[in-house]
């Protein structure tokens, strides 16, 4: 007999207990698990709490022996459009403490845990207009919908955009088509997202979960470990590009907020630039100096 035990680790019914105010969950019996952004049961909210949520939630579902596969996706047809104002507050009262602990470590820690801390293929589907899109495009496997619209809105709302975003559209997109959308904040549809590479099917939205599990279940075929080893191996240019530029493009982001005293708690809804619906807190007109750009022509 040993003299020590193995530390236990929460089960997925845990799991999905602890994260249920910011994700549902629901587990397929070979071990597939979807997990929909929510809030209320609604689409998201942009807020600190989810902030601090996403890297917990990858590396505690990512690690869980039981799963074998993760689908990520969002709520209707609003991926991240507007901000939790009163969630947010924080960065007024503890700037430099929220700027660190609730933006830089939690900011690089949802993408760093996505990638690094998994140990099982991902789908990011791509449900909802809005931006923070790399959430979904950071995925091993990537489709979306066909009726959303999405963007890059950092450059709009006075912020740097380093913190994840940037490393996406590089990766994956042309090099002047991803200068152009991070430095714009330029709309896309999903037929550009298509070309650029940031996705590999489109799919009408109907269709769009049936689609996502038809992914998995070719997945689920193969050699669990070679499955779950091959995922390493594909994701080595995001573990190479994450340890290259995050923490200095997420720094420089947070520089350049303390610089424009720039708050979260502040910022507009994007919902009047990707068409999407109005925003929930009842603030649908843009503020001053918040420019929607000139569509770029295909």
């Amino acid at each position: 007999m040993t003299n020590t035990n193995y530390v236990k680790w929460p089960d997925f019914e845990q799991i999905k207990e602890m994260f249920k105010e910011l994700f549902i969950m629901d587990r397929r019996e070979d071990g597939v698990v979807t997990v929909r952004m929510h809030c209320n049961g609604g689409p998201l909210i942009w807020s600190m709490e989810l902030h601090d949520a996403i890297g917990k939630m990858w590396r505690m579902l990512g690690t869980d022996r039981s799963t074998e596969m993760i689908i990520f996706t969002g709520t209707d047809d609003v991926w991240v459009s507007d901000f939790e104002a009163e969630s947010w507050l924080p960065e007024t009262t503890d700037p430099a403490g929220t700027r660190y602990d609730h933006m830089f470590v939690d900011g690089r820690r949802m993408i760093i845990a996505q990638i690094q801390d998994t140990e099982v293929p991902t789908l990011g589907v791509l449900s909802g207009s809005g931006g923070h899109t790399e959430l979904a495009l950071m995925c091993d496997f990537a489709i979306m919908a066909d009726d959303i619209t999405i963007l890059d809105p950092h450059m709009l709302v006075g912020n740097v955009p380093g913190d994840g975003i940037h490393s996406c559209f590089l990766e994956l997109m042309p090099y002047r088509q991803a200068i152009w959308y991070l430095m714009t904040g330029d709309t896309m549809t999903a037929a550009q997202a298509l070309q650029f590479g940031l996705v590999s099917e489109i799919v009408p939205r109907e269709k769009l979960m049936d689609r996502a599990y038809e992914i998995a279940d070719l997945l689920m075929k193969q050699n669990r470990i070679v499955r779950r080893l091959s995922t390493q191996v594909v994701r080595r240019q995001w573990k190479q590009r994450i340890v290259d530029d995050l923490d200095m493009a997420f720094g420089t982001e947070m520089f350049g907020c303390f610089t424009d005293s720039h708050e979260h708690s502040f910022m507009p809804s994007v919902n009047e630039i990707t068409g999407a619906r109005p925003n929930y807190r009842g603030n649908t007109k843009l503020p001053e100096g918040f420019v929607i750009p000139e569509k770029k022509k295909d």
